[in-house]
């Protein structure tokens, strides 16, 4: 029954910079990896960035140097910041949770969008 809030999309200018937030509804007392996923238009979701519970990161290849996420475990929040933002990154982000000694636990937000424009 865990739910996933996103907060901190908007239109963000070529160059510019952004933060994202997500917060689960409820404590999370598993093992757990949290992290953000973006859909651009007409095009596959993707992964950007994930974080375990001990602090283990995993960047795509192409936000590598310009986004960083993070997690307050305590909180069960999940952050990602991003630099350098590029028109063709415009997309919906979501945050996104699995539990790996769940069976097929999979949670998403309903997404956040990030258009980069003029």
């Amino acid at each position: 029954q865990v739910q996933l809030v996103e907060s901190g999309g908007g239109l963000v200018k070529p160059g510019g910079s952004l933060g994202l937030s997500c917060a689960a509804s409820i404590s999370i007392f598993s093992l757990n990896i949290m992290g953000w996923y973006r859909q651009a238009p007409e095009k596959q979701r993707e992964l950007v960035a994930t974080i375990t519970t001990e602090g283990n990161i995993k960047y795509a290849d192409s936000v590598k140097g310009r986004f960083t996420i993070s997690r307050d475990n305590a909180k069960s929040t999940v952050s990602l910041q991003m630099s350098n933002l590029k028109p063709k990154q415009t997309a919906v982000y979501y945050c996104n949770l699995k539990a790996p000694l769940i069976p097929g636990y999979d949670t998403w937000g309903q997404g956040t969008q990030v258009p980069v424009s003029s």
